[in-house]
């Protein structure tokens, strides 16, 4: 690969619900003084308007053009591309959820395979220790942390609409009303996701029991199944055994009622909780899974954008330094190759 300036197309995202950006227009100026082509398309919900990145010195383009652009464009998003074209001829930088035998995973992949184009997952932009370079794992477990209290406690308005952190926090500590404190649990207590469930929760005056690594090596199933919150942070690569299963939801002494799975691996077989079937949504963020002693979950796969503007902020600040290097010898975007080849090879003719 070359170390030539990398030329970047920022598309709009087709999910409605979807208003973060993966670069912001501050970090947008940076890479254009630095020599960097960014070319943004407008998007009616993106929390950033098209004009401020005009000003930051991008070129602004309609919605969905991204298709007609030069083979040479790194297409960068966060969510799922449209179903057109059959074909994927560029590259592309989002969340692919492609790699973990997700639901759709193969007609994704043959649709990169048909076009000669390329998958560079952000969930696969790591350093050598497998530390993610960009995440929104801090925002995604303070809204799911928020969710589950704001739920447990009759305060959640649905369907569910883009706050500011003031205004989520000011929710959280009015839904106590003079309450004694639910029970709460993290699960991955340690990661981003579970720093940002924990400051959440801390938030809400509730102090969480903080599960990691070793409590989840030998669950104490007993325990877990003793609180009245769950918060699952936890993000595998492999397939562990569950930390819930179909058992305990039917466990008449079980006194959990409100699980938010911030991870949403549910179609995957690394998914960690195997209770549930489907994700949730903006619309209908509660699914109820027993009646009688009830429990409900949460489980909505772009909990961040609930926040726009906090999560896009930090996400783009780590991600930019990154995006410069594109199409160069980084040794992190080289990974990202290689998972997207190793993912073809598995899949063998199934791509063809």
């Amino acid at each position: 690969m070359s170390d030539m300036q990398p030329r970047l197309w920022m598309r709009h995202e087709v999910r409605p619900t979807e208003r973060r950006a993966p670069i912001v227009p501050d970090d947008a100026r940076g890479l254009v003084a630095r020599g960097v082509s960014v070319t943004v398309e407008e998007s009616p919900q993106r929390v950033f308007p098209a004009a401020d990145y005009a000003a930051a010195g991008c070129r602004v383009v309609p919605a969905g053009s991204w298709v007609d652009a030069a083979r040479d464009h790194f297409v960068v998003g966060l969510k799922e591309l449209p179903d057109r074209p059959a074909a994927l001829a560029h590259r592309h930088v989002y969340f692919g959820h492609a790699y973990k035998g997700q639901e759709g995973a193969r007609d994704l992949l043959r649709r990169f395979a048909s076009g000669g184009g390329e998958l560079l997952d952000l969930e696969y932009l790591v350093d050598a220790d497998w530390r993610r370079h960009a995440a929104f794992g801090y925002w995604a477990g303070y809204v799911g942390a928020a969710l589950a209290v704001l739920r447990f406690r009759g305060r959640l308005d649905e369907p569910l609409r883009p706050l500011s952190k003031e205004s989520l926090d000011a929710a959280l500590r009015e839904s106590a009303d003079g309450q004694a404190p639910p029970r709460a649990i993290v699960i991955g207590a340690l990661g981003r996701s579970g720093r940002g469930a924990r400051a959440a929760l801390e938030t809400a005056g509730i102090p969480p029991t903080c599960w990691d690594l070793a409590e989840t090596r030998v669950l104490d199933r007993d325990a877990l199944l003793d609180h009245d919150i769950l918060v699952n942070t936890v993000l595998t690569t492999r397939p562990v055994p569950p930390f819930l299963t179909g058992a305990d939801v039917a466990n008449p002494a079980r006194r959990l009622a409100v699980v938010s799975d911030v991870t949403c691996d549910v179609t995957s077989e690394c998914n960690v909780l195997s209770i549930y079937q489907r994700t949730t949504s903006w619309q209908r963020p509660v699914d109820r899974l027993h009646d009688a002693p009830p429990l409900e979950i949460i489980a909505i796969d772009n909990l961040p954008s609930l926040l726009p503007m906090e999560a896009s902020v930090d996400f783009s600040a780590e991600l930019t330094p990154h995006l410069a290097t594109l199409g160069g010898s980084d040794p992190a975007w080289q990974r990202c190759a290689r998972h997207f080849r190793d993912a073809l090879d598995r899949l063998g003719d199934h791509v063809q």
